[in-house]
């Protein structure tokens, strides 16, 4: 059988300010997921990646108040 898996999970900690979640899927060789943090400097970072034989390794990156940046290789 092809690997498949799927998880989530989310941090909000008050007293060190810790605040993220992740979540991510995987059917065979494709494995699509998602992150979000919150920065030092207070703004939230989320990342969308995506990974198959195809495309290879791919994320975008949303930052709130700022334009997205796309990364793969």
């Amino acid at each position: 059988d092809p690997p498949k898996y799927e998880f989530k999970y989310g941090i909000e900690d008050p007293n060190t300010g810790d605040a993220k979640n992740q979540y991510e899927v995987r059917d065979g060789d494709v494995v699509k997921g998602q992150y979000s943090l919150v920065d030092a400097d207070g703004s939230l970072r989320t990342v969308e990646y995506t990974s198959d034989p195809h495309h290879g390794f791919r994320a975008v990156v949303h930052k709130s108040g700022q334009e997205s940046v796309a990364y793969g290789h």
